[in-house]
Order: structure tokens, then sequence, then C-alpha cells
């Protein structure tokens, strides 16, 4: 049956097998052998796997173990292991392997294979090559031929020094086409590869040469899908022109930024790549758009504010503009907030205005703070890279034991954001930080009845870094800096000034509860310090969302870095990684108030 099987496929080779073992005694050719062949295989590592799940003696028992099996056909395949077990070692890189088949028990049948799998083959070259217009580039010093030429070895994963696999070699092919194609030559194939296998020296030099057929351009943008919104926004989020090199990247970062424009609940961005419309492919831009206007209701519960209740309008093309109204109410236990921001939608270079407004009250153990605030300003909004820069007028009131006082800043202000991390929603891997500056002049109206008035400046950051560490586990750590910089006794709006404490600052305190205090009366403070460690791992293999975690917090706010005490929280919690971003929750303990607290979070703050 096998050899017809062979016989019926092109450039299979029949190898004679060695003379058959002697017959047991009292074995004829049509005696049944008893129904479970065992087979016995004693091999290093995965390799004795891999020969239990693929040799035929090993395949008859898992596929048919209630089929009887005659003597011949038992004395057949054991004369084929041999050969069997050679071919599916040289997959794995070792090509001088030495097999020996016995048949050590009769009734049942029990067969023993062993193997000695001899050195490993290892890539000892790898020889590249590249025809068409790529080389063509490449001769005239192309700066983009140059680096995709650099992206195709760099990331090349059979690089000299590593074991030779078959799987790995067709996975570096495939791996590699992709890469080439990604860079902008879409219908690049390979013109030859072989792989020279020396098995008595095991090493291999693998030959590459690649065909890369012509950079595609980006032509003319085709838009699908348009109802409501404007043709202008779609090609205002393209950012690139006719005659870019349509790369992987440049297509993806394209539809990224549709999706997340807050105008369409699907985007897809393709090309056309018949080499013969290469100089000016066109793009097709294929558009769901989200209603004209969306009302959402929400009911939640905060460690931070307590029960809340939310509700928020959206109008995505307010008075028939190119532009987004959002209005935003929140009637939470310690805070009630309205928050409004008109914005355009996408000019040209990916900027969009914005005009926007916040009413809050925040109340905590020690005083309560209302504020009211307009900005107007413009924003840029990239891959990696967020900007803002507006001017806003602000006004707070605090009151507390000590009485009222009232602050005022006219401002400008500049807030970035940087990251580079595996997932937006779900990092594991890299790092994030976000700055904010300020330069302004303030007025305040003091608890003590006095006034002062003068320039103020404001600076702040926080680095985040993600970090696998061994087989899953994973870090995250966290620290937060800031400073307003200003003359004694003058008082800047709150929002302005930091305290500490919550969930996302000090674990195991309350929200705000962290401050420089005036006779037992916690404030906001002029500096702030805060820092976390934490590591986590799945619960479970089967539930790898589920993850526990135990971490370390430590920070505080003051007047003055001197006077800065670093209170201290300890913990552990568990952390469900849903599509929408983490939900953790946490019990800590403050060591400085001494009390347990439990934290509840959502999604992911940069």
């Amino acid at each position: 049956m096998l050899l017809a099987a062979c016989a019926a496929l092109p450039g299979c080779a029949l190898l004679k097998p060695p003379p058959a073992p002697p017959e047991p005694q009292g074995a004829t050719e049509g005696t049944l052998a008893p129904l479970a062949v065992q087979l016995e295989v004693q091999a290093p590592g995965e390799l004795e796997s891999l020969l239990e799940n693929y040799l035929d003696l090993g395949r008859l028992r898992a596929l048919a173990p209630d089929e009887p099996i005659t003597a011949a056909e038992l004395r057949r395949l054991e004369a084929a292991t041999p050969a069997q077990a050679r071919a599916l070692l040289e997959t794995e890189g070792y090509f001088d392997a030495q097999v020996q088949v016995e048949r050590v028990s009769d009734n049942p049948p029990r067969v023993r294979v062993t193997v000695q799998p001899g050195p490993r083959t290892i890539v000892r070259d790898v020889v590249w090559g590249v025809k068409g217009p790529l080389q063509q580039q490449l001769e005239a010093g192309d700066a983009g031929a140059m680096a995709a030429r650099s992206a195709l070895q760099t990331n090349w994963p059979l690089p000299p020094g590593t074991p030779f696999r078959n799987a790995a070699w067709g996975n570096a092919k495939s791996g590699a086409l992709a890469q080439l194609r990604a860079s902008g030559y879409a219908a690049a194939t390979w013109e030859s590869t072989r792989a020279e296998i020396d098995a008595v020296d095991q090493n291999a030099v693998l030959w590459v040469t690649a065909q890369s057929g012509p950079l595609f351009r980006t032509g003319q943008l085709r838009i699908r899908g348009l109802e409501r919104q404007d043709e202008k926004t779609v090609r205002n989020l393209a950012d690139f022109r006719p005659g870019t090199p349509a790369t992987e990247q440049l297509l993806l970062d394209y539809q990224e930024r549709l999706q997340k424009s807050g105008l369409f609940d699907r985007a897809t961005v393709n090309i056309d790549t018949d080499p013969a419309v290469a100089d000016a492919t066109p793009v097709t831009v294929r558009l769901g758009e989200l209603p004209l206007q969306t009302a959402i209701v929400g009911l939640g519960v905060s460690a931070n504010t307590g029960p809340r209740a939310t509700l928020e309008h959206i109008h995505r093309r307010i008075f028939g503009q190119r532009a987004t109204l959002r209005n935003k109410f929140e009637l939470a236990q310690l805070r009630q907030a309205w928050e409004g921001e008109l914005t355009s939608h996408a000019l040209p270079g990916l900027k969009r205005n914005l005009l926007g407004g916040t009413l809050e009250r925040v109340e905590s153990d020690d005083d309560v703070v209302q504020s009211a605030r307009l900005r107007t300003g413009r924003a840029y909004d990239g891959e990696r890279i967020d900007r803002l820069l507006f001017v806003e007028v602000e006004r707070s009131t605090t009151r507390n034991d000590l009485g009222t006082e009232t602050a005022q800043a006219l401002s400008l202000n500049a807030h970035g954001t940087w990251r580079d991390v595996d997932n937006i929603l779900l990092p594991t891997d890299g790092i994030g930080l976000s700055v904010q500056t300020a330069v302004g002049q303030a007025r305040s109206d003091n608890f003590d009845g006095s006034t002062r008035s003068g320039p103020y400046a404001r600076a702040y950051a926080k680095l985040q870094w993600w970090k696998p560490i061994g087989e899953d586990w994973y870090a995250h750590t966290r620290l937060e800096l800031g400073q307003v910089f200003v003359r004694d006794g003058l008082r800047v709006p709150d929002s302005q000034r930091f305290r500490a404490g919550g969930d996302e600052s000090v674990r195991g305190y309350g929200f705000r509860e962290l401050g420089p205090e005036d006779n037992g009366v916690t404030r906001s403070g002029n500096v702030l310090m805060t820092a976390s460690a934490e590591i986590a791992r799945p619960l479970t293999p089967r539930i790898p969302g589920l993850w526990w975690a135990t971490f370390v917090d430590i920070g505080n706010a003051a007047d003055r870095w001197g006077d800065l005490e670093p209170a201290l929280g300890i913990g552990a919690g568990v952390r469900y990684r849903s599509p929408l971003g983490p939900v953790s929750v946490d019990l800590a303990y403050g060591r400085e108030t001494r009390s347990v607290r439990l934290h509840l979070n959502v999604g992911v703050q940069f």
C-alpha cells in the first residue's frame, strides 16, 4: 500500500528495505498479531515525541488501535522504520543519525527504536542575491532600497550559527518574502532558494535569491462607503502624496488613523498589486461610517470617586461642518463634572483645532475644590506621538477647615505623549512617556486673607516601562515627577498643583489623600514624586487573560522637595486582559495609615 502511494507521487524515490528479520517461531504469513502494537522510542528530548507521533508504527497505534495486523505487515513496518526515522530526523537538522530497531517481545508485539542523532547541522553561511528593480536601485544608492535590503537581512531568522531545521527553513523563506513585499515590492517572488547540506561537517549553506519586481508607489485614492462625512477628511488622514512607496506600514498607519478618527466603525486600505500599475497603484479605501450622533449612558463605580453615572453625547458633523462636538456629564459620589470639546476633523498634517471647557467639583477627605477651565488650541495625533498646544484660562476655589482659597491663571501649555509598545491597549513590552509644560500668570486670594500675583511655570513627566521577564512573567514600572515653579505665597489653580494617592498613584491610600498638611488639613503641593513596581503572570495556562500581580508603590506631594516624605503602599491583585484594556482589582496596604484599601481600575493611562 505505501509502495503504491509513493509510486503515485512525483519525485518520490523508493529505498530498498533491508532484509526482513527472521520470522518469530510459530508465526506464519497470515497469522494475526495481537491488536495493540507497542512502540518504545529511546531518543533525546523532543525527538522522542517526533518519532512516536510520525513513524508508521506510532501512527498505526494512534489511528487504528482496533484493527488486526498480520505478522508480515508488522515485519514490513519494522523494516521501513530506520529509513523513516532518518528522514524525520533530517527535518530537525540531524543528517548523520544512527537508528536501531528491535522487537523485544511478541505477545503483545513490542518494538524498540533506539536513536543516536549525532551532531545537529548548523547554518554556516547565508548567501543573499537580489534581482530586478531593487538591485538597480541599490546600485544607484537609493536609501529606500538599502533600507529594504537591510530589513530583509536583519530579520532573517536563520543567521549563521543557528540550528538548521526544515520547518524553520520554510518559515524563513515565507517570512523574508513577506518582508520584501511589505517594503513596497508587492509582486516579489523567489528567483531561487536552496540549502546545501554537508553531512560530514554538519553545516549548511543557504542560498536565497529574490526577484523583487517593481517598487509600488501610491496613485489616486479610491474612497468607498462615504454617506455623511467629507472626502477631504479622509484624504487629510492619508498624510502621504501620490508617488510615495506603498509599504505595508504606510497602509496600516493610514488604516489605523481612519479607525482612531472617531468617524468610522470599520476601515480597510488596500492597493492593486498588478505590476502594470506599480508606478501609480490605486489605493482603495473602504469605510463604514459611525452614526451621525451617539448618546452613551453609563453606570459604574470607582475606587477614587465612588458610584457614578455618566451621560455622553457625540455629534460627528455639528451644523454640517467638518467638526465633532462632545459633551460628557458625570455624577459621582465625590466628583461632579461637565466636559465639552469642539474639535475639527483632520486638517492637513494630521492636525486638529479644538475649543474645550470643564466645570468640576471634587470632594476629598479634607476639602472641596470647584474649578472652571476654558481652553483653545491645536492637537497633533501621530502613530507614536501625540502633541497638544493650547491656551487656557482657569479659576479654582478650595474650601476646607482653614477657610476659602481662590486662584486664577492664564497659561500657555504644551503636552506630549510618546509611546513605543507592543500593544496600545494591552502593553507587555515597551515604553510610554507623557510630558506636560506650562508657563503663565497667576493670582490667588489665600486662606490667610493675603493676595498674591505673579508668573509661574509647571513641569510634569510620567515614564512607564513594560517588559516580559522569564517565561510568563511580566514587569511594569512607573515613575512620576512634577513641580510648579512659583514664588512663596502665590497659589496657582488646584489642577496645576499636585496630590498623590489612589488607583493610578500610590495604592493603599485614598484619592488625593496624600499631600502637604496645614493644621491637619491635606492640600495640594508644588512638587510630586510617585513610583511603582509591579510583577504579574497568568493565574493558569487555561485562562491566559487572567493574571495575578503583586506591587509596591511609593510617593507623595509636598511644597518643596526637602519636605517630601514618601508614603509606602504594598499589595496584590488580579488583572483581566479584556479587549477594551486591562481591568485591575487590587488590595493594598498603606503603611502610613495602617489600613487596607480596595482599588479598581480599567485601561492604561499614558
